[in-house]
């Protein structure tokens, strides 16, 4: 499971929500509880004392001392808290006694002076009293301990004098903040506790049934998984509740309304969720109807201007009272031409005015994909401002996704076999680890995996003849799943089409030379494989090298090595498929500034889940342009974003010449930060080239004989001796003359008009070869 980055309250807000709590369910209790609930805390008390041989008299003390106290913070906060502090002072005058000495009244005025600064403070309504009483105190004791060297006499009165200005500077922040809360302050009716009447539902018939909070948290709870959504949604619930004890403790409040931003891939619960939300602000009272609209685009965008801003308004008028959900709301600003998007941006802005004017009787929840919904949001403002609680809905881990497919055909009245159970739970693990879980869609695609298993069985038992039992007929076995997972996943590309690790490797072993890349690759493969241990037992993993710089000149293999790079991400459940989309300059640059990094972004996401191969990389820069290159700069910049967002499900490599590459890269900070892994492709020697067009000719059915082989070696070494494999391709040279000489050897037979044998059908001889050569050449 990806990781949730779970948003809860921190700090004091965690702690006074946590005692908020604590206090409710403290009063729920009748007043005898409460006092048995006091007599067996002291009770557990006196036993301990007596097992430990403590002073049975001093723990009762401590203990009455304790719970008075306790008592008191639970009733009055406020002067619990207070309490604490005058505790403090107590200490506080214990140095000052030693400081005057025991005949002096300066110790007596400074205990007077505390008490009545608390009564005082506890006077001055609007802010929290204990924080008066600190602040009044604390440059009162430092007064007085600085005039106790100067004037002995004038020490406590200094104290006096400096914690009446502190009390008078309270007063008129209290002042302050009173006027503030009178413009806003608004009522908020709590209707699982004051049974307020009910209102009308959203069609005008019968009103809503009541929902309590325990009801509504209830259904959240019995969802499968979702474990940091159910947290962030009990910690929303429990700000509510806190709020509503502040309010009655005195404390000002605005109505804890709010809007949200929902993310995470599709299949995960978020509409369910925004009906749960949408039920514990109605059982709070915050909302007139438990209902949820849902929308998309569609519902909002008129077919002109001016219509998009009634549909918008109108749909909101529906919501109004309950919760409006817009599903993929990144959709409503459309740039897939590179022009702006005037209907969906009316859509926006209406939204943003109904969701600040109607915030008390309206909550709008956004969701969609993250990656997507954080550029919607950074599109306008107002969006992240107004939409400032992000939820994250987690991928399913496959044991969850097996509890939903059992929930499933319960539902249904079907059941699953023994033998289908771990078959299914080792599908959904190489689902899971492949990354493909997301992009088959959670738990919509469990809910296909039911129907389609359910139709496998019912054409099995058909099928078989005879009169089925009932246990036939609800009960889905092994095979009908795996017939049913194969049918499903077929239609994603690449997902069959996954080797093994060692096949990659051995793929990698067999290529003609290139032994440093293939120790390369073997160690990056080490790593990989170590990483992923480590991360399965839950220790610390570090960031893993995702993309890569192949440099070297032409036919040396970067092409292949990166294919089966793909391949061996994808063994190790690191890529969704082994596929690779080769790309050059044209595929990323467009015609038009703007154009480019829509081109850019469509090239990424057909690569998306895979390998992208970007050849001739420092193309890209072209500095023949005067001013610049402005258009390979905009490609260079969208790939360095989408090669960070991206990271998880995308490998690029960039490839070509050294000294071209190393000057490229050098070009932006960016570059060298994020690939910072060469592979450097060596020329092949003359042996190399020479079993390259051995293995060529093995493929194609076909063989060289003696004098060819000769030919060949002398060709090649001449080649490389006089420094023209480079320009001649390496690997593609090797090709080259295979296919030429294949083709003289053809011409040769059928210039001879008569049948041939089958090694002579087959065999390329010296003559072939020097003929080849010579066609190469230009002779």
């Amino acid at each position: 499971m990806r990781d949730s980055d779970r948003a809860r309250p921190a700090g004091r807000t965690a702690a006074r929500d946590l005692f908020e709590q604590v206090r409710a369910r403290y009063f729920r209790l009748p007043p005898a509880g409460r006092r048995l609930l006091h007599v067996v805390a002291f009770l557990a008390a006196m036993t301990s004392a007596a097992i430990l041989g403590w002073s049975l008299f001093t723990t009762a003390l401590v203990t009455i001392a304790l719970l008075g106290f306790t008592a008191l913070t639970l009733r009055f906060p406020r002067a619990g808290a207070t309490v604490l502090v005058l505790a403090g002072w107590m200490l506080v005058l214990g140095f000052f006694m030693g400081l005057y000495g025991p005949r002096s009244p300066a110790p007596a005025l400074l205990l007077v002076l505390g008490v009545a600064v608390a009564g005082i403070a506890h006077l001055i309504r609007w802010v929290p009293p204990w924080l008066t009483t600190l602040m009044a105190l604390v440059p009162a004791a430092v007064a007085a301990f600085a005039l106790f060297f100067i004037a002995p006499a004038a020490g406590p009165w200094a104290a006096c004098g400096v914690a009446a200005a502190v009390l008078v500077h309270r007063f008129i922040a209290a002042r302050r903040v009173r006027g503030l809360v009178s413009e806003h302050d608004q009522p908020v009716r709590i209707r699982v506790q004051e049974g307020g009447p009910q209102v009308q539902g959203h069609g005008g018939g019968s009103a809503p049934p009541p929902i309590s909070v325990e009801e509504a948290l209830g259904e959240l709870d019995a969802m499968i998984g979702l474990d940091p959504v159910k947290e962030q949604v009990r910690s929303i619930a429990a700000s509510i509740e806190a709020s509503r004890l502040r309010r009655e403790a005195g404390y000002a409040t605005e109505p804890p309304m709010r809007h949200f931003v929902f993310v995470g891939p599709p299949g995960t619960g978020k509409t369910s969720v925004a009906r749960t939300v949408a039920k514990i602000f109605y059982a709070f009272g915050l909302l007139e109807t438990p209902y949820v609209v849902e929308a998309q685009r569609a519902d909002l965008v008129g077919e002109f201007l001016g219509a998009t801003a009634i549909k918008t308004n109108e749909l909101i008028d529906r919501a109004l009272g309950g919760v409006l959900f817009i599903d993929e709301a990144y959709s409503l600003i459309n740039s897939g031409d590179g022009q702006p998007d005037r209907f969906g941006a009316e859509a926006v802005q209406t939204l943003l005015k109904r969701a600040e004017d109607d915030r008390d009787r309206l909550i709008v929840i956004l969701a969609g994909y993250e990656k997507e919904m954080t550029s919607f949001l950074a599109s306008n403002p107002g969006l992240s401002s107004r939409f400032a609680t992000r939820v994250r809905f987690p991928g399913y881990t496959p044991d969850e996704l097996v509890q939903i497919t059992g929930l499933l055909q319960r539902r249904r009245g079907d059941r699953m076999a023994e033998d289908a159970r771990p078959a299914l739970l080792a599908r959904f693990a190489d689902v899971h680890r492949r990354g493909l879980v997301d992009e088959l869609g959670n738990a919509r695609f469990v809910r296909s995996l039911v129907e389609a298993a359910a139709q496998a069985r019912d054409v099995r038992v058909v099928g078989a003849g005879g009169s089925p039992t009932t246990e036939d007929l609800v009960t889905t076995t092994g095979p009908d799943v795996a017939k049913a997972f194969d049918e499903l996943t077929a239609r994603y590309r690449g997902y069959q089409a996954t080797p093994t690790l060692e096949e990659a490797l051995a793929d990698l072993d067999r290529m003609a030379g290139l032994e440093p890349v293939k120790q390369q690759v073997h160690a990056i493969t080490a790593q990989l494989r170590v990483a992923r241990m480590r991360q399965e037992r839950g220790l610390p993993t570090p960031p893993q090298m995702r993309h890569f710089v192949f440099t070297g000149p032409p036919g040396t293999g970067k092409t292949t090595v990166a294919r089966i790079l793909g391949r061996i991400f994808a063994a190790l459940g690191l890529l969704a498929r082994p596929d690779v989309v080769e790309a050059q300059r044209a595929d990323l640059v467009g015609q038009h500034l703007g154009a480019t990094a829509i081109k850019t972004n469509e090239l990424v996401d057909r690569a998306l889940g895979g390998v992208l191969f970007i050849d001739e990389a420092y193309s890209l820069v072209n500095s023949g342009y005067a001013g610049g290159d402005a258009f390979g700069s905009e490609a260079v910049q969208t790939l360095l974003k989408r090669a960070e967002d991206d990271r998880d499900r995308l490998v690029i490599v960039l490839a070509g010449y050294e000294r071209e590459m190393t000057s490229f890269l050098t070009t932006n900070p960016g570059l060298a930060s994020r690939f910072n892994q060469r592979v450097r492709f060596p020329s092949y020697a003359p042996d190399e080239l020479a079993e390259i067009a051995g293995l060529l000719a093995e493929g194609a059915g076909d063989r060289f004989d003696d004098e060819a082989r000769q030919n060949l070696a002398e060709v090649f070494t001449w080649v490389c001796e006089n420094g023209l494999i480079d320009g001649l391709g390496n690997g593609r040279f090797a090709r080259s003359l295979f296919e030429r000489a294949a083709m003289r050897r053809d011409v040769r037979l059928a210039a001879l008009g008569g049948p041939a044998s089958a090694a002579e059908l087959t065999t390329i001889t010296g003559a072939d070869v020097r003929a080849a050569v010579d066609e190469i050449s230009g002779r």
